[in-house]
């Protein structure tokens, strides 16, 4: 029954949060024009560095639709839609994805199902010489850290992020756009964990710290994977891959 309330969740929230961010895409645009380069009252310090973060942030979302993808085009195609629309594409793939699930999937394990390719369902916990997960710690550790970087920079230099003319229309715009995708990772987060309370404090991380906090639990879920375990191991719990394997 909790399985299943998931999905149907899943199936109700992605829908609304499409058409909240269409709307206000839409509205701003109407409203505000479109945010062209050249514009200085778009392209404040914070915007840029929220949009530094926006992008780490789709980083392990984009990985994830590569991995899914079965052909180079689409891969590419969902990839480019992905930093060209944002949270707009994030909310139609998945959407597209749970509607794949069987009525058997959705009930038993919808995470599981969702989460990997079906080509590597029954391989679950076979052991790789070529695996990718040392170069993946490096590389959401650098993403990690380049964030905080640009950060810790933009608050020296400008100051702090928490003032109400920040809020601007465009600003906005990205903040959604932003914690869309931050609302889809932290179900993956809290699904990662065996405990509520571990899973609500790395979601407060998200919340609270955007894309440098993802890369941190990333990081974090990567170090506890074998450095020969297939890279898509970090998709599922460890009980999962246990369970697979007997």
């Amino acid at each position: 029954m909790g399985t299943n309330s998931l999905v149907t969740g899943l199936k109700v929230f992605l829908p609304v949060m499409f058409s909240v961010m269409l709307a206000t895409l839409i509205y701003t645009i109407i409203t505000d024009g479109l945010p062209l380069p050249d514009r200085s009252d778009v392209f404040t310090p914070w915007f840029t560095t929220t949009i530094l973060d926006f992008y780490i942030n789709i980083v392990p979302i984009a990985v994830w639709i590569v991995y899914k993808e079965s052909t180079w085009f689409g891969s590419i195609l969902w990839t480019v839609l992905l930093i060209v629309f944002g949270s707009l594409t994030t909310c139609v793939y998945l959407f597209m994805q749970l509607m794949k699930l069987t009525p058997q999937e959705a009930s038993e394990d919808p995470m599981y199902h969702l989460l990997l390719r079906d080509s590597f369902k029954d391989g679950v916990g076979f052991r790789d010489k070529k695996s990718l997960v040392v170069p993946a710690r490096f590389v959401f550790g650098a993403l990690g850290c380049v964030m905080l970087g640009a950060l810790v920079y933009t608050c020296l230099t400008v100051g702090s992020p928490f003032h109400m003319d920040l809020l601007y229309p465009w600003m906005v715009v990205l903040l959604i756009s932003f914690y869309i995708n931050v609302a889809v990772l932290s179900v993956w987060v809290v699904y990662k964990e065996s405990s509520w309370i571990i899973g609500i404090l790395w979601v407060a991380l998200l919340l609270s710290l955007g894309s440098f906090g993802t890369s941190v639990v990333i990081v974090v879920q990567l170090f506890r994977l074998s450095p020969l375990d297939p890279l898509y191991l970090v998709l599922v719990k460890n009980n999962n891959r246990k369970q697979r394997t007997k």
